[in-house]
């Protein structure tokens, strides 16, 4: 969720960062351009090529206001940068020119925007040189020198502080200040992932306490009804509540990702919680779970939560009558990215394939097959093994946990 933030951040550093060393860059080259002519003695082709970069490169920032095209500008400046530095190195000592420096620091800046520029200009500028070095050969000669034999020493002296200022006053300072915007940024968006999951796990934490307060009320209201077949009705509305209370104090708990539970600690726990609420401490109830290490969101924890409550439930209560031992067995395996397939049954008396949950008064068994086509998934028995045992392939719910209905 916080990207877009931190991408805006990075934008914003590129703009500035871009513009500033046009500007320096621009200003730079007119300098030299100038100091060609009047302190060097140079009047051919490099101080054109000096200002012609200038000039235009000043244009092309300017423009930057009028269409923000970060890419369009930053393209033409390394362009413009590439061709005037290339006519100025060849005209000035070829592979021997103390320019030639200054090639190196646009394969720099296109590192700086994106790795596919910076690549782009490695190579682009990895071939000028050894076509620079050719050129140097007599056989391929065409460029000639037109720095003075006087004053090629103090050319030498400008091209490098041309190149450190640019490097080290322009570019390096730059760098250092996007490097510090973008530290604090990040510092700020780490402060706020960190108070978004305290007040997450808080919410999880007081939705799990109010789910167990309505808990609770349900078994404090079981004790003042005598009619056995409704005191059932709330015990078995407290274990749904319990259910998704489970999931919220797991989801609590963790001390990362909070959007998510592990599974196998979380059937484990409801499956045990369920035997014994139901058949007692004392019971001979077996449970043979075998779940991966997989992590499901909310939205399909609570309503697969719902569904094996509901199938465990339906084993104890009509599955093992009269604290007859048995075995419910539960099972989870990935198929695909986002799909799953649940195995759940018991070994007990089972029930008629007559019976339809469509028409039947079990609504456990409704809600069974409600919460399948919710989780998007199809459900049907397993007829070749004994008891009740149901099929069910389903996918992870991206969606917000809706109300059976």
């Amino acid at each position: 969720m916080e990207t877009p933030v931190k991408d805006e951040y990075r934008l914003e550093d590129k703009v500035k960062l871009t513009l500033r060393v046009n500007y320096f860059s621009s200003v730079l080259a007119i300098i030299f351009g100038f100091l060609c002519i009047y302190a060097l003695d140079i009047h051919e082709i490099l101080p054109y090529a000096f200002f012609a970069y200038g000039v235009i490169n000043l244009l092309n920032t300017f423009a930057f206001k009028s269409h923000s095209n970060l890419t369009v500008t930053y393209n033409i400046t390394s362009v413009l940068g590439l061709l005037c530095s290339t006519i100025i190195t060849l005209f000035s000592g070829g592979i021997n020119s103390p320019f030639i420096f200054v090639l190196a620091l646009i394969v720099f800046t296109g590192y700086v925007t994106t790795k596919l520029y910076g690549k782009v200009y490695l190579y682009i500028n990895l071939t000028i040189v050894c076509l620079l070095y050719l050129e140097s050969l007599p056989a391929y000669r065409v460029a000639f020198n037109a720095v003075p034999e006087a004053s090629r020493d103090l050319f030498s002296l400008f091209s490098i502080l041309f190149s450190v200022y640019l490097l080290g006053g322009v570019l390096g300072k730059n760098l250092l200040k996007a490097h510090h915007n973008l530290y604090k940024s990040r510092n700020e968006i780490e402060k706020r992932i960190k108070e978004k999951e305290t007040l997450l796990r808080e919410v999880h934490h007081r939705v799990k306490n109010n789910l167990q307060t309505v808990s609770s009320l349900l078994s404090l209201q079981s004790r003042n009804i005598k009619d056995e077949k409704m005191k059932t009705i709330i015990k078995s509305s407290q274990n749904r509540v319990v259910s998704m209370a489970m999931v919220h104090e797991m989801l609590y708990m963790r001390d990362e990702d909070l959007s998510k539970i592990e599974y196998k600690s979380y059937v484990k726990e409801l499956s045990e919680f369920l035997v014994r609420s139901i058949k007692g401490s004392d019971n001979k109830v077996k449970l043979d779970i075998d779940i991966p290490d997989i992590k499901l969101g909310i939205d399909t924890a609570i309503p697969l939560g719902l569904l094996i409550n509901e199938a465990i439930t339906n084993a104890l209560k009509y599955g093992f009558p009269n604290q007859k031992e048995g075995e419910i067995s539960i099972s989870i395996q990935q198929d695909g990215d986002n799909a799953y397939e649940l195995r759940i049954g018991d070994n007990g008396i089972g029930f008629p394939d007559t019976i339809d949950y469509k028409t039947t008064n079990s609504l456990g068994l409704k809600l069974i097959h409600n919460l399948a086509r919710q989780l998007k998934g199809s459900i049907h028995k397993d007829p070749t093994k004994k008891g009740t045992n149901y099929i069910i392939k389903f996918h992870e719910v991206g969606k917000h946990f809706n109300a059976v209905a």
